[in-house]
């Protein structure tokens, strides 16, 4: 489906000007203007953040967002991500192109990431007096993000947690970065809390399901979030799963008054996938794609008119320049 989604766009962008609607004098001026934005840096224009959602395996609805961003050469500075937008947020700031990325979500399988979750029962739950270590997840995190530091990623990077002890909002900027999305990632009551320091740390999807405010705390001026949107109504299949959907619930209900903050949203429709059907990430990655492109025209122009003033300020300064 990918790549028919490809074809699509690249059919679009070399159809014949016969057969596309007449161009006015404001769509001329509006490319102009986003040509220029795109291609300028900040101060000239305003820097961008990326908020990347949680949501579990929907939430590598990502990835397809990130992909018609880079395609259309949407700028972004800053990224922020909670629980599975940590780990694709994390990865992309730390290079990983977005075809690695996609690899991820069709080696999921063999990966295993599904089995840290659907394989726990309330029998096993009940019978022992420790909680469930994800094996799996933890191993990929290590193995892909291990000895990187926040400091010296590709784009600046934040991620939030919860302290279990307090239900405080740890935002993680600096330091060892594996084991903040370790944090960022870890389901409460079932996988053991991360101890860093002297804090006792969770999934930071249950108190911040979007992090927009600190992208803008990294010195993001406007703010795309991606927001993996909660569709599924199976019935639970086990106790972690009936977490899961409670933790989901809860997310839905932070990102209503979250996306409030956002400069613009994109909200992919996922199906019925659920947040631990990891063996579907290319799924949920092709309708990010899919919304992503279909949303991209109202994104370019949000972020137009939000950068407007400084547009033509640095087009008043370049101008005054020519005339010396």
């Amino acid at each position: 489906m990918r790549f028919l989604i490809k074809i699509l766009i690249l059919a679009l962008s070399v159809m014949p000007a016969s057969l596309l609607a007449q161009e006015t004098d404001d769509d001329v001026l509006r490319d102009a203007l986003w040509t220029r934005l795109a291609s300028s840096k900040p101060p000239n224009r305003p820097s961008v953040g990326l908020a990347l959602s949680g949501g579990g395996a929907r939430g590598f609805a990502h990835t397809g967002v990130l992909e018609a961003l880079e395609y259309a050469g949407f700028p972004v500075d800053y990224v922020s991500g909670t629980s599975i937008g940590a780990v694709i947020g994390a990865l992309y700031a730390s290079g990983s192109t977005v075809p690695e990325l996609w690899k991820f979500g069709r080696d999921a399988r063999e990966l295993k990431l599904a089995k840290d979750f659907k394989s726990i029962k309330l029998l096993g739950l009940l019978m022992t007096d420790r909680l469930i270590m994800p094996t799996y997840t933890n191993r990929f995190i290590e193995e892909r993000l291990g000895g990187l530091t926040f400091e010296n990623l590709k784009k600046p990077f934040a991620c939030s947690a919860m302290d279990l002890r307090t239900g405080e909002k740890i935002v993680f900027t600096e330091g060892p970065l594996a084991i903040a999305v370790r944090a960022s990632s870890n389901l409460p009551g079932i996988f053991p809390p991360v101890h860093y320091r002297h804090r006792y740390l969770v999934d930071g999807g249950v108190v911040d399901f979007i992090p927009i405010e600190e992208a803008k705390q990294l010195g993001a001026d406007w703010v795309l979030a991606s927001v993996a949107r909660t569709a599924s109504r199976r019935q639970p299949e086990n106790v972690l799963m009936s977490l899961l959907q409670v933790i989901d619930i809860r997310g839905s209900l932070l990102a209503l008054s979250a996306e409030k903050e956002a400069g613009f949203v994109i909200k992919p429709e996922v199906g019925d996938l659920t947040v631990a059907d990891f063996e579907r990430c290319e799924e949920a990655g092709e309708a990010g794609l899919l919304e992503a492109t279909r949303r991209l025209d109202s994104a370019r122009e949000s972020l137009l008119i939000y950068s407007a003033p400084r547009l033509a300020e640095s087009m008043a300064g370049a101008a005054t320049g020519l005339k010396k």
